[in-house]
């Protein structure tokens, strides 16, 4: 880590009770945590191999149409230095499209260990990255063939993992489909999945991953306010730590995040930050808040 000393990371936290690594055909074991505390969780999102802050709705590499709030000047590097001297556990790198793959190695090698990636990890590439230096891989389209959840490809990625589930997050970033309903939304949020974000999809997955990573798409970008009727249920249907992204505009809503989901969903906070060009958060803020908890 380039002369700096090794760091031990803060627990992730949450008061949910931790799956063990062995395969899920075995009996599931658990081990209670610490009560559970919302945590500012950050990210690194790429496209076309730079950091980007894009809206989450217009995500289309064929379209005219996508929106872009930031575009950093610098390389993806500076963020994780940022994220790993600020001692933010738990940040993703997300590659949106193709052409990330060296910006996202370049963001792993400055935290080795101290990073989750995702964008086009499959059961061929997973072990991959963890061998590249990331602490966990983050799957999402793989898992829906013709926009249809594979139980079979979850078990090749997990295999593939050595079985391991405590290097897996399972992305079931969202489009709301209802008055009170979402289903998953896969290759880069643009087509929607046969299945729905709720209480079963949840208990299904949840024997197969340590976390979940849930992007509400049509928030994602737009600094509009988190979803909030989202943010309950994941609070009461997840038992593993979930963190929740998408329209966070201020650092209050680290605070309403935490109240409406009694601790248990973290927040990422993206185009708002300073950081990446906005103006309704500061980063050290966020960075505070965190250590106040």
């Amino acid at each position: 880590m380039e002369g700096h000393p090794a760091q031990v990371l803060p627990e992730l936290h949450q008061n949910f009770l931790i799956p063990s690594t062995e395969p899920p055909s075995s009996p599931v074991h658990f081990q209670p945590l610490p009560p559970a505390m919302t945590r500012f969780r950050p990210c690194i999102d790429l496209h076309a191999g730079q950091v980007k802050q894009i809206v989450g709705g217009t995500l289309d590499s064929e379209s005219a149409a996508l929106k872009t709030n930031f575009v950093s000047h610098l390389p993806p590097a500076h963020f994780s230095k940022l994220y790993r001297d600020s001692e933010l556990a738990g940040a993703h790198v997300i590659m949106l499209g193709p052409g990330n793959t060296e910006a996202a190695r370049e963001a792993l090698e400055a935290w080795p260990g101290g990073l989750q990636v995702g964008g086009g990890i499959t059961d061929q590439n997973a072990q991959e990255w963890i061998d590249a230096g990331a602490e966990k891989v983050i799957i999402t389209s793989y898992l829906f063939p013709e926009g249809k959840f594979s139980q079979e490809r979850l078990d090749a990625v997990l295999r593939n993992l050595g079985n391991d589930r405590s290097k897996l997050v399972i992305d079931l970033s969202c489009r709301k489909t209802g008055e009170q309903s979402w289903h998953v939304a896969m290759n880069k949020w643009q087509k929607i999945t046969d299945m729905e974000v709720n209480q079963d999809s949840i208990r299904q997955l949840e024997p197969y991953c340590s976390e979940f990573l849930i992007h509400a798409a049509d928030n994602e970008g737009l600094q509009k306010g988190i979803d909030e009727e989202l943010v309950k249920r994941l609070a009461e249907w997840c038992t593993i730590p979930v963190t929740y992204a998408g329209g966070a505009r201020h650092l209050e809503d680290l605070d309403q995040v935490k109240s409406i989901s009694n601790g248990k969903v973290d927040l990422t906070i993206g185009s708002a930050l300073d950081c990446f060009g906005g103006s309704g958060v500061k980063f050290d803020d966020c960075v505070a808040w965190n250590k106040r908890q």
